[in-house]
Order: structure tokens, then sequence, then C-alpha cells
């Protein structure tokens, strides 16, 4: 008997892998966070399987139910949305699981800040603009952020940064971040990447709050802040540059 955590991707039932689907399709239970998961991706479980959406469960509640599945030998489809790397709370879950010694492995999905920079055409990364990418939050009410990763610190390197889990945290982004960026700096909220009612709000860091508050957003959404979100002045890469040699392509190679 095997748990297999399972990242469901960003929201549209088709960007989950191909890896994903098929544990999904043929595991006898499936725990799935409904909140964020669709229920049309596990809908794909086998006839008959217990489908449980654990949004209401506390973590004694799901591993119970693990634990009932290990004793009946049914494999556990364990489905988180995006990728269950980043803010998937499934450390605490192996965690258990280990002390159970339960099987598990995790399949990796495609994360919300990957799916929005496919929704925004652009890229995260331009050369001499930003080649750095930060993926953080902010201490709302989760647990607080670790010494050294607030804003006002990380904002220093004047990265791309995806801020996750903030969107009523926006009065506490612009102040942290404008030293650093600038008032004018892009800024893009996503709200529910992928998903039918997806939202995509332009803006600044002297703007965004309040565009934000006009769309009523309180959740699910994904902050970007940088450069990289409104630049059209950048070089070309260097990796298809004639002059710019590598393994694959050298000047012998092209000259025969």
């Amino acid at each position: 008997m095997t748990v297999h955590f399972i990242g469901a991707g960003p929201g549209a039932p088709d960007l989950i892998t191909l890896r994903g689907l098929r544990l999904i399709e043929r595991c006898p239970v499936c725990l799935y966070a409904g909140s964020l998961v669709p229920e049309e991706i596990v809908r794909s479980a086998p006839k008959g399987a217990r489908v449980i959406d654990t949004a209401p469960m506390t973590l004694d509640e799901i591993i119970a139910e693990i634990a009932t599945a290990q004793a009946q030998g049914k494999d556990v489809a364990r489905v988180h949305s995006g990728d269950p790397s980043l803010y998937g709370a499934i450390a605490e879950q192996m965690r258990r699981l280990d002390e159970l010694k339960i099987d598990y492995d995790v399949t990796p999905g495609v994360p919300a800040f990957a799916a929005a920079a496919a929704a925004l055409k652009t890229e995260f990364t331009l050369p001499e603009i930003a080649q750095t990418v930060i993926l953080t939050r902010t201490t709302m009410q989760a647990s607080p952020m670790p010494e050294g990763e607030a804003l006002e610190e990380l904002g220093r390197a004047r990265a791309t940064l995806a801020i996750h889990l903030s969107i009523r945290n926006l009065g506490y982004i612009q102040r942290a971040l404008t030293p650093h960026y600038g008032a004018d700096c892009p800024v893009v909220v996503v709200y529910r990447v992928s998903w039918p009612d997806e939202k995509i709000i332009r803006g600044t860091l002297s703007t965004i709050a309040a565009k934000v508050r006009a769309a009523k957003l309180t959740r699910t959404a994904l902050i970007l802040v940088g450069p990289v979100l409104d630049a059209h002045r950048f070089r070309d890469s260097a990796l298809y540059d004639p002059n710019h040699e590598h393994v694959l392509r050298n000047r012998k190679s092209r000259a025969g």
C-alpha cells in the first residue's frame, strides 16, 4: 500500500501531469483538497472509490483515513493543488506516515507561479533585468515568517517576486517593497489562474491595492512583483547568439 501525494496543478483539469492522473485513476481511495482542486480531476477515480474532500478535516482525521486504507491494503491518492512542494502542508503528513511506517511518494504538479507566467505570456528571468525568482508569502493568520525572510529583506535583491497567500496584505507589501523597487514598479495579481473565472489585474506598487479592492478579491490570488512584468527593452539571451559557443554548437561544427 502506498500513499501518492499528487500535485494537481493550478486549476485547469488538463494541467495535471499524466502520472498524477493515472495514479488517481487507479487508487481506490482519493483524498483531495476540495477548496483548490476541481472536482473534475477526482472524478477520474475508479468506480466505487472512496473520494473525500479534506478541506474541512484536521490532520488527525486525514491520517486516520490513510491508516484505515492501509489496514485494507488500499492505495491512496492524496491530491493537492499546484505543486505540493510549495505551501502544500505535506511535510507534516509525511512525518506522520513515517511514524506509522506507511509508504508514500510524491508526484509534482504545475505550480501557480508557472501557470501565471504562461497566462501573462512572460518570462520571469530576462537578461540583465532579473535572473532570480523568489517564491514567498507574508505573515498573516498562518505561521510567522522565519527570521531573515521578511519582504523588507528579500526586496533588496530586486528579484522577481511571486508572493503567495497574501492578497489581503497588499498595504504591507507596498510599504515593504517600495523603497527597493520604486512606487512605479509593475505588479500583477493573478486570481485563480487557469480556472474559468481567472482574473488578471495589472498595476504598480502604488496602485495595485486600490485595483484589487475594486475587484473585491480576497483569496486565491498570486501577487507578482518586478521589472520583468513590463519589460520590453532587454538584450537577447546568449543562448541563440551566433557568437556564443557551447557543447552543442560551436564555430567548427557550423562551418562543417
